[in-house]
């Protein structure tokens, strides 16, 4: 059995590094499909994850590009000498010079709010509903066969950031079982806050609050009211893995 690391929770796996200047954050979900072929899901989000820390850590990319952060750390999975098969989606982000640099691939994603607002939100790329967008590898003999994507095809946004912003990332499992109604009533009670005690425990919060509500076979979540535009009856949770990171920026 896979051992786990810190920063890795079943098919999630995540990163936080610093470089000179610049702090980055990642969060990535491994596609669960792949359990009935029988891979874990989990190796190649962490590989990936893994990577663009390395990435970070070597200084070898440009704050202002992290979609190429994130090409890179895919180029590096992809030369491994054993074979790291599977999918994920990905979220980078670098705080950096006073702006907001992010690159998403899939459903994975974050929220910026300030004063009770969301100035910055990703959207999602879904190929088709409940299949998003991902980074793969297939299995040896295998390619064109298997779901893939570019990491040029992430969807790359910046904005200026001020004392007192919250910024939030996580996967799916958060944003398909909670509103941003809800997450932005969590969040902005952290304006300004640098008290790390205090941002895990709103970051534990957020996680339990998406964990009950995935469970929970009556509530119309943000997954099931998606579903209905696409013609798919649905009510209740999506249950699923779930990562959280929240950040602030302090003067």
């Amino acid at each position: 059995m896979r051992k786990l690391n810190p920063f890795q929770f079943g098919d999630d796996s995540c990163f936080i590094s610093q470089h000179n200047s610049a702090d980055v954050f990642g969060v990535a979900d491994g596609v669960g499909g792949w359990r009935q072929y029988g891979v874990d899901p989990g190796t190649f989000s962490d590989a990936l994850m893994r990577a663009c820390e390395r990435v970070v850590r070597a200084g070898t990319f440009r704050p202002q590009q992290p979609a190429q952060l994130l090409a890179t750390a895919y180029a590096e999975v992809m030369a491994s000498k054993q074979p790291i098969v599977g999918s994920s989606t990905a979220c980078v982000l670098v705080l950096a010079s006073g702006w907001l640099h992010a690159a998403n691939i899939g459903d994975s994603g974050f929220l910026l709010v300030r004063d009770g607002r969301v100035l910055l939100r990703s959207e999602e790329q879904q190929h088709y509903f409940n299949t998003p967008y991902q980074l793969s590898n297939a299995p040896p003999g295998q390619n064109g066969q298997v779901l893939s994507d570019r990491p040029e095809a992430a969807r790359t946004s910046e904005m200026a950031v001020q004392a007192g912003d919250v910024i939030m990332l996580g996967t799916d499992g958060v944003f398909d079982n909670l509103p941003d109604a809800l997450l932005v009533r969590e969040l902005s009670g952290l304006h300004g806050c640098a008290d790390r005690a205090r941002l895990q425990a709103t970051a534990n919060t957020i996680a339990l609050m998406a964990r009950r509500l995935a469970l929970d076979g009556t509530f119309m979540s943000p997954f099931a009211k998606n579903a209905l535009t696409h013609g798919i009856e649905a009510v209740g949770g999506k249950p699923d893995d779930i990562t959280v990171i929240l950040a602030t920026v302090v003067s």
